[in-house]
Formats: structure tokens, sequence, C-alpha cells
């Protein structure tokens, strides 16, 4: 069933529910029909079965069913501090840590970030958010992943919370393997954040800023990877070690 998040008009079972801003979609992209159903969620952790009653040009409306708890949603919840990459990496880190469970986004610009200033990040949010939404519809999630503006490395090093993470070629032999700590937050979920470099890398003194911080640095293995592999295999060991049995 295609499922579309819906946060302008409200969702309740036996009612009838506005779709004038899906109609587009409901009628020429996926040409359906009166009498079809779709799923809505409401952003707050909710899902609705919806028949569709009326579709035409100007709008679209549809029947409330029925609504139960979205069940995808992780209990750990991880921040992605990504440095900025270019613009197809820094696209899939999006989309793939959105279908990984990732709860929120910033971008951060670092001694080697190849896109710098904040305002050239921002100007992409409105086609970030867009492909967050579309990640989060089609993986089950039943809320809309956070994006905050763009931060400078330092100000990202205090903003975070929680068990603070970043993986580093440069200590790749000596620190810990990102997994075993991450069972940390096996015995009580709470916030993790992840920390993860450009293209470059993490510069030597970016990294003794971070531990001062109070950052730990860990391994994700014997090979470099790459800034937008080294993410999503950072989120996936993370959550695969905080999954509910």
């Amino acid at each position: 069933m295609h499922r579309f998040f819906l946060t302008e008009s409200p969702l309740r079972v036996n009612q009838s529910v506005d779709l004038a801003p899906l109609a587009h979609q409901l009628r020429k992209v996926l040409r359906l029909a009166p009498g079809a159903l779709i799923t809505l969620l409401d952003n707050q952790g909710n899902e609705f079965d919806v028949r569709l009653v009326d579709l035409h040009a100007k709008g679209a409306r549809g029947e409330v069913l029925t609504t139960r708890v979205n069940r995808a949603e992780p209990e750990v919840c991880v921040t992605l501090y990504q440095c900025s990459l270019k613009a197809d990496k820094f696209e899939w880190v999006l989309q793939k840590g959105t279908e990984l469970g990732v709860r929120c986004f910033v971008p951060v610009i670092s001694e080697r970030s190849v896109v710098r200033p904040a305002a050239a990040l921002l100007k992409k949010y409105d086609r970030w958010r867009a492909i967050m939404r579309e990640a989060a519809e089609q993986c089950g999630r039943g809320r809309l992943p956070d994006l905050l503006d763009p931060m400078d490395w330092s100000i990202a090093l205090h903003h975070a919370e929680g068990l603070r993470l970043f993986p580093w070629e440069s200590r790749a032999e000596s620190a810990p393997a990102l997994h075993t700590l991450a069972t940390q937050l096996l015995s009580s979920p709470g916030q993790a954040a992840l920390l993860i470099g450009p293209e470059g890398g993490i510069s030597t003194g970016e990294a003794d800023q971070a531990h001062a911080s109070g950052w730990q640095s860990v391994s994700l293995g014997p090979r470099i990877l790459r800034a937008e592999t080294a993410a999503l295999a950072a989120v996936t060991l993370l959550m695969a070690a905080n999954e509910p049995r």
C-alpha cells in the first residue's frame, strides 16, 4: 500500500480527510482511482488506512478507516553529524540514513569540507527534505528525520548529546570497534551521535578537539572507507546493536 506523510490535515477514524496536497501524485503519478487504499502518516508515530473517495484535477478526499501505532521507529535516537560532501554523496547519506533509522541529520563544515559556506548548503534543503520524505515513506517509518542548520566543527562537537562516537582511520588500529561501544546503549536505549568526516577526512587537530570535548574515536575495521560508506556503516552497526531482539 502506498504511504504518504500528511501533516496539513487532521486524521480521525470514520471522518473524511482533505488530500489536496497529494492529489497530483495520487492521480497523475500513481494513477489511482476512487476506492483505492493508501496509508497516511501524521509524523507523530501514527499511521492511518484511508480509502480514496474523490479524486480529480483540483483536489482529492479520502475516508479514514483505521489507525495504529507505527512500529518501525528505532528505540535509540541517532543524530548523524555529517561533514559536507559533494551533492550526490550527501544526498545518498540522507536517503540511506533515513532508511536505516537516523533521527536527525546535521551538516557540518569542517577543515577539509569541499562545500563550505553554510548558505550554499541551505539552498539545497528543499531538495534534501524531499529526499528524506520519500525515503521515510518508502521504508515504512512513522516520523520524518530532522534536518538542522549547518554547523561549524567546533559548534557541532558541543551540540551533541549521549554517546558520542567518530570513526577515524588514523587511529583505527588502537581505537575500540564501534560495534563494541554501541552495545553500551542496550541496557538503557537513549541518544547517540555519530560524527563522520568529509572526503578528505578528519584532521589531527579536529580529532584532538573532538577527544577534548568528550568524543570517542572508534574503528570501522582495517580498511579506509569513503565518507559516505563510513556514515552508513557506522549507522548500521549502531542500529544493529540496539534493535530489539
